[in-house]
């Protein structure tokens, strides 16, 4: 990896996720060993917040943030970028707790970005995969792909994707503190913004895991936001193609 990719900071958001943020963390180091990484717990009520500072202690290249209460991850990852952006990391990584995402996937990753801005961990390419998925589940994620790349018209086809890079030139200019989306959708809402501004993004193949350990943090009411959020800039989108037609002057 190129030394103007380092150093990297790690986001992992974490709500109730004691048994799995150890062998996380541990797998991860052993797969990076100079990545640091940042915590941000919402106020776990099973202690994951204590182990985390616990871990940090004996671990310099570990750090922790706690918020009081759970708002949602698109909240947690704002605020781990922007404690990254304020300390010149020169990419920030998101990366779930739950282990879906294997960190020995992470290098891969960091080197893509050696000829992109974002790079994006993908099940939905050739090579990328779900192993313990619900035939269902993962139909519907399919479906939120497709309805996803058909409303905003872009090309990527894991833009749900939580595993992911971004060089910190792409998050100071895509203003992520006026982010308010949540759930999955803060992924399509970031991956959207970053190809907007003009940003080269690439997928690499993956394979996701289903946990082993606690429970998913999908709700109705995610998949609600999602579905709303999308449909408005997909019709922002059309409205403004219609608009350039009637405003483009004549040659």
């Amino acid at each position: 990896m190129a030394d103007q990719l380092e150093p990297v900071l790690v986001v992992i958001p974490t709500y109730n996720e004691r048994d799995n943020l150890e062998p996380i963390v541990t797998r991860l180091h052993a797969a990076l060993p100079k990545a640091h990484v940042l915590v941000v717990d919402d106020g776990s009520p099973d202690g994951t917040g204590e182990l985390a500072d616990e871990l940090a202690k004996s671990n310099g290249r570990m750090h922790v943030m706690h918020r009081t209460e759970k708002n949602g991850l698109g909240a947690a990852y704002v605020a781990g970028f922007r404690w990254g952006l304020d300390r010149d990391y020169a990419v920030l990584v998101e990366m779930d707790a739950d282990g879906s995402h294997a960190p020995e996937d992470l290098p891969r990753i960091l080197d893509a970005l050696t000829d992109a801005d974002l790079a994006i961990g993908s099940r939905y390419v050739p090579g990328g995969k779900v192993v313990n998925w619900p035939a269902r589940r993962e139909f519907f994620s399919r479906g939120a792909n497709l309805y996803s790349r058909l409303a905003l018209g872009a090309s990527v086809k894991d833009i749900t994707a939580g595993f992911r890079a971004y060089r910190r030139v792409v998050l100071e200019k895509i203003r992520i503190d006026n982010v308010a989306s949540q759930g999955y959708c803060f992924q399509i809402d970031l991956g959207w913004r970053t190809i907007e501004a003009g940003f080269t993004v690439v997928e690499v193949p993956i394979t996701f895991t289903e946990r082993e350990h606690g429970v998913s943090k999908m709700t109705g009411d995610v998949i609600r936001e999602a579905l709303i959020r999308v449909t408005k800039w997909g019709l922002r989108r059309r409205g403004n193609q219609v608009k350039s037609l009637f405003t483009r002057r004549p040659a």
